[in-house]
Formats: structure tokens, C-alpha cells, sequence
């Protein structure tokens, strides 16, 4: 499958060896792993660097495989959901960055062809989450906007 905006094909990557259950070595405490995710959520973390405390730190190498369900899961049933899906929220700031470069370098072309590519991801990831309920149906990205988005 090629790339989104470039003419060349992707790279292969490895693969997660498949596994039907936890490791016998791993955390397989549902309560406990639960537990510390909405710790680690309180804290001020993202569901990806939970996953990778949860992984070097307290030996859970799949949140799913020992618990059955997904961070993002685990943090609706908690009511500590983000309202802006994490993907989208990291393509939101690393936009917000790009136009507060261009800002400074308003003559730099590369980066300003980057955001046009970056907020086209950000309209295309958008709209896919509005499709799917997962954000409300009348969502847009803005730009004036998105420093307001990330604040909350």
C-alpha cells in the first residue's frame, strides 16, 4: 500500500507475534491494572504513555490480552475519556506548531507545504471520527480554533 502523499510504497514493519492470552510471566490482575490506569489518567498521562508504563514498569506487555479491554476502554468506563481522540489530538498540536513557525518564517516554503499536508490529515482523520459517532456529527477543524481544542 503506498503512502498517503508521497509516489513510493510503504515500508514493511514488524509484527506482534499472535497470542490468544496474557504470558504466564506478565501482570494479569484485571482490578489491579485498571487501578492504575485511572491513576496514571489522573496524573495528566496520554493512553499511549500509559501503555508503555504499563509495559516497562508494571510487566502488562498487552492491556487487552490480560484485562480484555483497550485503554481508551477502560477510560470511558471511567469517565476519563478525552473528547478529541488521541491521534487527532497530536496531529492538532503538531499543526499548532507549524503555524506558530510559519508565524516567525513566513517564507518557508517546506513547512508550509507540511501543514497543508498535516491539516489535510487532521480534515480526513475528523471526518472519519464524526462518521463513526466517535465525535459530534458537526465537527470542524478550524485553525483559530485549535489552540482552544487542545486546552481542554
Amino acid at each position: 500500500m503506498a503512502r498517503i502523499h508521497a509516489r513510493r510504497r510503504g515500508t514493511s514493519g514488524s509484527v506482534r507475534p499472535l497470542r490468544t492470552e496474557a504470558p504466564e510471566w506478565s501482570n494479569k490482575d484485571k482490578a489491579e491494572i485498571e487501578k492504575i490506569i485511572v491513576e496514571l489518567r489522573k496524573n495528566g498521562m496520554s493512553s499511549a504513555q500509559i501503555g508503555l508504563v504499563l509495559r516497562d514498569k508494571h510487566c502488562v506487555p498487552s492491556v487487552k490480552l490480560a484485562t480484555g479491554k483497550r485503554i481508551e476502554q477502560i477510560l470511558a468506563d471511567n469517565s476519563l475519556a478525552s473528547e478529541i481522540p488521541e491521534d487527532l489530538r497530536n496531529l492538532i498540536a503538531k499543526a499548532l506548531g507549524m503555524r506558530k513557525h510559519l508565524e516567525e518564517n513566513n517564507k518557508d516554503l517546506h513547512n508550509k507545504r507540511q501543514l497543508h499536508l498535516t491539516e489535510a490529515k487532521v480534515r480526513r482523520l475528523g471526518k472519519y471520527y464524526s462518521n463513526t459517532g466517535k465525535m459530534p456529527a458537526d465537527w470542524t477543524y478550524k485553525p483559530e480554533t485549535a489552540e482552544f481544542l487542545l486546552s481542554k
